[in-house]
């Protein structure tokens, strides 16, 4: 009886050990998202939502050395494999993949009625681009003006 104690002492301590671990190694500055808005033929990128904005993709990449073949990453492309390798390895404790795990961190210190608002704007924020997606040209701009409207919420409350 009491091994069994023992061992679940040590079972909680070492998941309390890997959340930690996870915190530390996932504690680098997340990436914000960057909107490509065109307004009178004009196009700007910002990372604050506008009125029919695109997401960019803004992924680093990951060069090579032309002459040695040797991989040249910078510091933010090995954290991110860093934590993609802790997260992989803690997956099984955790049960959450690198998207999950991400958007936990990055809302960890947020107040509960903050984080129950994202959650609220996770869903609906998916549901909006469908919808400005299969949109009809005469209710494009309503569309479009409502996921501007979620995606600056999501902004403020630093989702």
């Amino acid at each position: 009886m009491r091994t069994k104690a023992l061992s679940s002492r040590r079972t909680i301590a070492l998941g309390r050990l890997a959340v930690l671990i996870l915190a530390v190694v996932m504690s680098a500055g997340q990436a914000q998202t960057v909107y490509r808005c065109e307004a009178k033929g004009q196009v700007s990128y910002s990372h604050e939502p506008c009125v029919g904005a695109r997401p960019v993709d803004t992924t680093p990449t990951q060069g090579l050395d032309k002459s040695s073949g040797v991989s040249r990453k910078g510091a933010d492309v090995r954290r991110a494999e860093l934590g993609k390798v802790m997260g992989d390895a803690m997956r099984p404790i955790t049960g959450l993949d690198d998207s999950q795990r991400a958007t936990l961190h990055r809302r960890f210190k947020l107040p509960h009625a903050a984080k129950l608002e994202c959650a609220l704007l996770d869903t609906r924020l998916e549901n909006q681009e469908v919808a400005e997606r299969n949109a009809s040209p005469q209710n494009l701009h309503a569309a479009q003006w409502d996921l501007f409207q979620s995606r600056k919420r999501y902004r403020e409350l630093s989702c």
